[in-house]
């Protein structure tokens, strides 16, 4: 596979060097980053700021504000006033955390309690459109209407990958065809929106702005695809979730929609019958469905597809001269595939 290790200590030894190096480059924007979102989750009531302060301090990379600063600087922009609109990207991100983990009754969330077991649903709803709402106003203050264009059709797309989920969701009838508009509209779309609006705040062309918006587009979808994989393949320590967290809130996600074409009778219906329960499943049940999904290739084939999409992101990059946004760019999308949280 392009740009992933062929053995697992290889593959985490490379992971770690790139997370590194990505860190190097980038230390002085993630604090940057980091400063602004405090200020934008200050607030009269009280809870908005101590739940907000909650998700977004719990351990994200950063990965959307840094693709739309990376992105601007790639286009030429050497100002200072980019960070609070970067910011945005983890303020919608943060959003669509809570709302999902509520929709999920998810019980863990980046190795932490999830918000809605500590808060409550209705508590956690209401913060998280908060944060929608924090986002769209810092869009605004940079009175760009293309920027403002771009970044409203994309809540929307978000909020719609939501509910294709919601109607897939227990379905194992669900085709990889479906899969990809979930993914693509629920993961996808936040980073193509952070690449081409850095594109679109930096004044490039539209040759430079829809090579960002496809290579955004194409990380994300690969992003998401690894952490499909990860679900099958990782542990808790790396992962901040439970492992077979998907079998267990019945996600059909491409690792078990690929194994599940090539599955025989006896195999399909130990995975129907496990992944339609209506009873929590026991880990021997989990262990016993990812052996069988590993087994039928499915892990592998989302790997690939995942590299596949990588590729196709790095060559939307050689438009540009080499510059130390670029190599950065570039080192994120060999860390998306090597990475294992």
């Amino acid at each position: 596979m392009s740009g992933c290790c062929s053995s697992e200590p290889a593959n985490a030894l490379r992971a770690e060097f790139l997370k590194a190096r990505i860190y190097d480059q980038v230390r002085c924007d993630l604090e940057r980053i980091e400063r602004a979102l405090q200020r934008h989750l200050s607030s009269s009531v009280p809870l908005i700021e101590v739940v907000g302060r909650y998700i977004v301090n719990s351990g994200g990379k950063r990965l959307r504000p840094l693709l739309m600063i990376l992105s601007a600087r790639l286009c030429g922009y050497q100002g200072d006033q980019e960070v609070d609109l970067a910011v945005a990207f983890e303020l919608l991100h943060a959003a669509t955390l809570l709302h999902d983990d509520v929709v999920d009754n998810a019980e863990i969330r980046r190795k932490n309690p999830a918000a809605n077991t500590i808060w409550g649903n209705p508590a956690v709803v209401l913060i998280g459109d908060y944060l929608y709402s924090q986002a769209i106003r810092t869009t605004v203050c940079y009175k760009d209407l293309r920027i403002l264009e771009v970044f409203s059709a994309t809540t929307s797309r978000i909020a719609e990958g939501e509910v294709l989920q919601l109607i897939h969701s227990d379905d194992l009838e669900t085709d990889e065809a479906a899969y990809m508009e979930v993914i693509t509209r629920k993961t996808a779309d936040l980073m193509t929106a952070a690449c081409q609006i850095g594109a679109i705040f930096a004044g490039a062309g539209p040759q430079e702005e829809s090579a960002l918006r496809d290579y955004g587009h194409h990380l994300g979808i690969a992003f998401q695809l690894t952490d499909d994989a990860l679900d099958y393949v990782g542990s808790v320590g790396e992962l901040g979730k439970p492992v077979g967290n998907d079998i267990q809130e019945g996600k059909a996600t491409l690792p078990l929609i690929h194994a599940l074409g090539r599955a025989e009778d006896g195999q399909r219906d130990l995975i129907r019958s496990a992944f339609l329960s209506e009873a929590p499943l026991e880990r021997e049940q989990i262990e016993v469905i990812q052996k069988l999904v590993l087994d039928l290739g499915g892990v592998d084939y989302t790997f690939q597809k995942a590299a596949h999409h990588l590729d196709r992101a790095r060559s939307n990059l050689g438009i540009f001269p080499e510059s130390p946004a670029k190599s950065t760019l570039l080192d994120l999308a060999d860390y998306v595939l090597c990475r294992r949280s």
